[in-house]
């Protein structure tokens, strides 16, 4: 059967088939990806992985009078027999320390980052170098006490959380009014450095430096009253996260530089406290920056599978139009072995460009695929001059390809409007066609091939009676 909508049916049903090739190209590509992201933990951990800077808090000990029941000795008077009881007592303990938060802090953080290297994969790295400069309100502390509570002033520490001690590099130094006070690592499973500072009273400011490496996240907190957070780096592609975006940033192919300037009053901590609430800033309060690597190559690779239905859809359409044009119908496996072409694209693409990048290996595929197609048309469709249609279509749909696969903020609108456009051609090609057809010989198939043998004539042949053999002459002398 010859009839264009019955064609149409089938190739639509075959280009719908051709999401399953798609499919499972789509899942080799995540499968690299996942790798890839794997890759990126892994030499990430070992550099120092993400960063999370909260503090500085100046930690108070505090000791009073505190109740606690004590088993005593008693002794009877008069038998001598010795009993033990329980007895309220009051003795001298530490109770709950006092928490305090920055006045005025103002944090600075340089970063430069480096790529390295495992297998095909790079990762990018940081070397950061933090300086925050504070002051404390210490007469809030007063009035956070209890009944006979006495500040231990003396014992006073400062402390710094951080993501994981591993990290720590380079510079690591604490000034009160000028003075070096050693640092030394937090006890225990907790990461971060602590600083006996002594009565501080004795001091109005303090400057903390501290080195460190990291890897794909660097973020803080903001401790102070206010807070003045400024994160300078080399790497040009910065996402901002987190519970607040920056005030300013300036951004440009060499790096990037951001400044919070965040209230108390936005972060649900309070100044002066009875508890630790690092926590609390670690989780609710935290911001900063990733390391984006934008539209890397397997993102792109992702999106091409799934945008490759839509060109593979385009390409049969094109193909059916030259056809109908050219009355020589194409096989339905023709069909398959186009699509398996433009799904076998996807898988190129990825392969080369964890070798060469992705703009030399989407050239490099789409060429090739381009190429194949063009000369498939040509010789294996037999479709003569108009496959200089079908290639110029090929090169057009892989531009636009290109185009969504570099900009992911227009990707939607470039495949609607190629959609739209290729629909509105179909639509007019194809504006006096008789989707029913002629009546057809029954002998044929929908493609237009003949069951048996050759075509029957359209046309039935009038049939001529047996002409009657000529006579012989007769012979001399017959009668």
């Amino acid at each position: 059967m010859r009839s264009l909508g019955i064609r149409f049916l089938i190739v639509g049903l075959l280009a719908v088939l051709m999401y399953i090739p798609i499919f499972f190209v789509s899942l080799v590509v995540e499968d690299r990806s996942r790798l890839a992201d794997r890759t990126l933990a892994e030499v990430g951990q070992e550099w120092g992985g993400s960063q999370l800077l909260s503090g500085p808090v100046l930690i108070i000990p505090v000791e009073g009078p505190v109740s606690v029941t004590e088993r005593v000795n008693v002794t009877d008077a008069e038998t001598g027999e010795v009993t033990q009881q329980d007895r309220q007592v009051t003795r001298i303990r530490r109770t709950a320390p006092i928490y305090l938060l920055p006045e005025d802090f103002t944090l600075d953080i340089t970063t430069e980052t480096e790529i390295r290297s495992r297998g095909l994969f790079d990762v990018p790295v940081f070397q950061a170098v933090a300086a925050m400069d504070l002051t404390y309100d210490l007469s809030a502390a007063e009035g956070l006490l209890t009944g006979a509570e006495e500040i231990l002033w003396d014992e006073a520490t400062l402390r710094l959380s951080v993501s994981a001690n591993r990290a720590l590099r380079g510079a690591a130094r604490l000034l009160a009014d000028g003075t070096d006070i050693p640092l030394e690592p937090r006890a225990g499973n907790a990461a971060g450095v602590t600083a006996a500072i002594g009565d501080p009273r004795d001091h109005d400011r303090y400057a903390l430096t501290l080195g460190f490496n990291g890897a794909a996240e660097l973020r803080a907190t903001p401790p102070g009253r206010t807070s003045v957070v400024t994160m300078t780096s080399d790497w040009p592609h910065p996402s901002f996260y987190g519970a607040f975006l920056p005030s300013t940033r300036e951004i440009g192919e060499n790096g990037f530089t951001a400044t919070w300037e965040i209230p108390h009053l936005a972060r649900p901590l309070p100044q002066a406290a009875r508890e630790d609430y690092d926590d609390t800033a670690r989780a609710q309060a935290a911001f900063g920056v990733r390391f984006f690597q934008p539209n890397d190559f397997y993102q792109k690779a992702y999106r091409a599978a799934r945008y490759g239905i839509l060109f593979i859809a385009l390409t049969f359409l094109t193909v059916l139009l030259i056809e109908g044009a050219t009355r020589k119908p194409t096989h339905p496996v023709q069909y398959i072995l186009i699509g398996l072409a433009q799904s076998v694209f996807v898988l190129l693409m990825v392969s080369f460009a964890e070798q060469i990048g992705f703009g030399a290996a989407y050239a490099l595929s789409a060429g090739a695929t381009t190429l194949l197609l063009t000369f498939f048309g040509w010789l294996g469709l037999k479709l003569g001059k108009r496959t200089l249609i079908l290639g110029l279509m090929l090169a057009i749909t892989y531009a636009v390809l290109y185009l969504i696969l570099r900009s992911a903020d227009y990707a939607l609108l470039a495949g609607s409007t190629l959609a739209f456009f290729a629909l509105a051609l179909t639509m007019y090609m194809t504006r006096n066609e008789d989707w029913y057809g002629p009546p057809q010989d029954p002998s044929k198939t929908i493609f237009g091939t003949p069951r048996h043998g050759h075509p029957k004539p359209d046309t039935p042949q009038e049939t001529q009676a047996p002409q009657a053999p000529p006579k012989r002459p007769a012979s001399p002398g017959s009668s």
